[in-house]
């Protein structure tokens, strides 16, 4: 896409490459429709293989034209040179194609650290680091922070303010599911979590 922006005459042919990508993108995502079906996924995964290795012929034959513009060698360079790691995705299909997700979780941290100028401080920024991993976990189990850390502060509290001797009782993997229940909700109920005790996880 860069190259087509910073080359219109090469646009035609940035697109046929976005256009085999796609390509993979599609046939990936069929195989994985049918992860279940061994006998259905095992004919998508060898289109899929039989696309990837078009496409790295096509970039070798490519590459070994004489005249190839300059800003088309450097693409096609690059993905050779990448191959083995923009291609795990074919013998892993648990591995997605791009890390889209990884960039997506990390814009709120991201966003934040040009907000906040900074911490300030070694251990400010050590902090800061410890509770966006912490909330992202919380959102991954879709655990209200609030309600979370309000329990859990109000248990070190009732502690003589120190942390609460099981901590194991305090992941959100270890709580029930009407415990999990209570603490997706914005606030905590009358009938916390913590009201079963820290260590039940009935």
């Amino acid at each position: 896409m860069e190259l087509a922006r910073r080359w219109p005459p090469q646009q035609e042919w940035a697109s046929g490459w976005l256009d085999r990508i796609g390509a993979l993108y599609h046939r990936n995502g069929r195989r994985l429709e049918l992860r279940e079906d061994s006998e259905g996924f095992e004919q998508r995964d060898r289109d899929l293989r039989e696309a990837v290795a078009a496409m790295a012929t096509q970039a070798e034959k490519e590459l070994a034209e004489p005249s190839l513009h300059p800003a088309r060698r450097k693409v096609l360079a690059s993905l050779g040179e990448h191959w083995t790691g923009l291609t795990v995705f074919v013998e892993h299909p648990e591995v997605p194609m791009d890390n889209n997700t990884a960039e997506r979780a990390e814009r709120g941290p991201v966003v934040g650290r040009k907000n906040y100028y900074g911490s300030g401080a070694v251990w400010a920024g050590r902090l800061a680091a410890m509770l966006f991993s912490l909330f992202g976990t919380l959102q991954r189990w879709q655990v209200n922070p609030r309600a979370w850390l309000t329990w859990y502060r109000t248990a070190c509290a009732e502690a003589g303010g120190k942390p609460p001797a099981d901590l194991d009782a305090y992941l959100p993997w270890n709580r029930s599911a009407q415990q999990q229940e209570t603490l997706k909700k914005p606030k905590p109920s009358s009938a916390s979590p913590a009201a079963a005790g820290p260590g039940d996880t009935s």
